[in-house]
């Protein structure tokens, strides 16, 4: 994928965000960073302080159990949402032109839920991989081979 001068790259996964822009040209881009956001996200066994709860049917002496809530998840699916506020208002704020994201699948597709038009108009491409631990070379090698 090639990534033109002073294109937006977004590396995000459901806890680190990464804004990057291309200084240099599609034949050899150059990424910044211009923005690093992390968001601490323990594990659910840390973040939940009780057992599921349980109701009574309307009728006889019969209990069900309820759904036990991931709050881990929660948290990755906010923090997907957030992105993409960001994203419109840098867009709404004229700050890029093209606009690439790279997420892994899971989060890629809740930051899909939320996009703004004004976002999609601008995205020109989407790449279903967590690369937010890797260096910025090595991102940009592995943005260029796809």
């Amino acid at each position: 994928m090639l990534i033109d001068h002073d294109a937006m790259v977004l590396v995000a996964d459901g806890r680190k965000l990464l804004f990057f822009r291309n200084k240099g040209d599609r034949a050899f881009p150059q990424l910044e960073a211009e923005e690093v956001r992390v968001q601490d996200n323990p594990p659910d066994r840390n973040q939940a302080s009780d057992a599921p709860g349980r109701s009574f049917n309307s009728v006889g002496n019969h209990r069900s159990a309820m759904e036990r809530v991931n709050f881990h998840d929660l948290e990755e699916q906010r923090f997907a949402a957030e992105a993409a506020d960001l994203l419109k208002r840098r867009a709404f704020a004229n700050d890029y032109e093209k606009l690439i994201i790279v997420a892994p699948p899971a989060a890629l597709g809740e930051m899909r839920k939320h996009l703004h038009k004004v976002v999609q108009d601008r995205l020109v491409g989407e790449i279903a991989k967590d690369l937010t631990g890797h260096p910025v070379p090595e991102i940009e090698k592995l943005i260029a081979a796809i």
